[in-house]
């Protein structure tokens, strides 16, 4: 994949994310989301929904006032109203969604014809209050395609800004994303274009390298992929996925991302699954012996991501019914012990079968006890004390179970 234009994103944590069931972020933590985000180097955010309420522009007026800097936009529906809250929050632009699928149209008592009728007013209504508006195509992915084209160029005649082709229930896959966009350039080839891709079928980061592919530059993501039901393309993974899996800088600062993660995922209540990409726990950890070997010698050999370009610091290895030889005999050589191949191998052999019996992984310190045990049980030491496992006594105690 090779592109003259690095990709853009537009965060919508704060709208989108926040519309995942049972999540609210109160004003402290959205003025640390954004100051995170503009440490990433974000620029744009869609940052509230005005017709919430008085609350929710309140927020927006002081995020806005914070001097954060970022391009601003509020999130309407096709209603006059909503454009007027918008003007109370001082925003840069607004972002306004119109239904464009038949099923869509049909649940709300809407017709195409409204769509076009609707389009005309609430645009001109909105360019007369702001700059910047953008046009959302809601549901486009099961819109029919005419009708989506027709839509389009009635927005750019009118005077949009740019606008969002939504994949509002995940439905798309690689290859249809890459179709959709390539038939809309076939007729509009220099529409400005911005993709909204949706998670269900756990292809939103797939979907929006597709959607790069076919010429679109504009990406709206959320931290953490928050967002309704299987929630959004995540900003972090969409990134990554960019910077390593293309080699395209994004111009994003990715060591912010742990920290960014995880206060998300915290004042969202959405703790993070141990294993998510890029921000998990456990995304640059290692069990098995074949993987620990190779490490050793060159963490790349089995990792892509360095730990450092996301914020984080390597993990020691984690311990269990995969390892290696070569891991326990690292870990004691950290301690400044040198195992025999004998002693390394009943270590070893006590570690697979706790953790089997466990069914989890070996801390550190149960190693410690597992070598302490395996001393006991030569009668050389006895020990109900831990703390007297300490490395100099360690190394001299093996020395003496090895020369007797």
């Amino acid at each position: 994949m090779t592109s003259s234009f690095r990709p853009h994103f537009i965060d919508t944590t704060l709208r989108d994310g926040e519309q995942a069931p049972g999540v609210v972020f109160n004003l402290k933590e959205k003025m640390t989301i954004c100051h995170l985000l503009k440490q990433a180097g974000v620029s744009e955010l869609e940052i509230g929904t005005p017709a919430m309420g008085a609350v929710e522009i309140s927020d927006i007026k002081s995020l806005i006032g914070a001097g954060f800097g970022f391009l601003t936009t509020a999130w309407c529906r096709a209603v006059p109203a909503d454009i007027k809250a918008a003007q109370k929050c001082g925003t840069d632009g607004v972002h306004v969604s119109f239904p464009v699928s038949d099923i869509l149209l049909s649940s709300m008592q809407k017709d195409q014809k409204w769509v076009f009728n609707t389009l005309k007013t609430i645009l001109l209504q909105a360019l007369d209050a702001f700059p910047f508006v953008t046009i959302g195509a809601q549901d486009a992915s099961r819109a029919e395609q005419h009708f989506l084209n027709d839509f389009l160029a009635m927005a750019m005649d009118l005077g949009a800004s740019r606008i969002r082709i939504a994949d509002t229930i995940g439905c798309l896959t690689p290859h249809k994303t890459e179709k959709i966009f390539s038939a809309i350039y076939q007729v509009m080839p220099h529409v400005p274009l911005e993709f909204h891709a949706h998670n269900d079928l756990g292809l939103a980061t797939a979907n929006v390298l597709s959607a790069f592919q076919a010429g679109v530059k504009n990406f709206s993501v959320t931290v953490n992929g928050l967002g309704e039901r299987a929630g959004n393309a995540a900003l972090e993974e969409a990134v990554m996925a960019f910077e390593l899996g293309e080699n395209i800088s994004c111009g994003i600062h990715t060591p912010i991302f742990t920290p960014l993660s995880r206060y998300v995922a915290e004042v969202s209540n959405r703790p993070l699954p141990a294993s998510k990409p890029i921000t998990g726990e456990l995304s640059i950890a290692h069990e098995t012996g074949i993987h620990t070997k190779s490490i050793i010698k060159n963490r790349h050999s089995y990792q892509l991501i360095k730990a450092s370009s996301i914020g984080r610091e390597d993990l020691p290895f984690v311990f269990g019914k995969h390892s290696g030889s070569e891991s326990i005999r690292y870990f004691f050589k950290n301690l400044q012990i040198d195992l025999s191949d004998t002693f390394c191998a009943e270590v070893l052999e006590q570690v697979k079968d706790q953790s089997a019996q466990q069914k989890r992984a070996i801390t550190e310190m149960e190693i410690m006890d597992i070598y302490n045990q395996l001393l006991h049980d030569q009668s050389l030491y006895i020990t109900k004390d831990p703390v007297v496992l300490m490395r100099t006594s360690l190394t001299r105690i093996e020395s003496e179970w090895m020369n007797s």
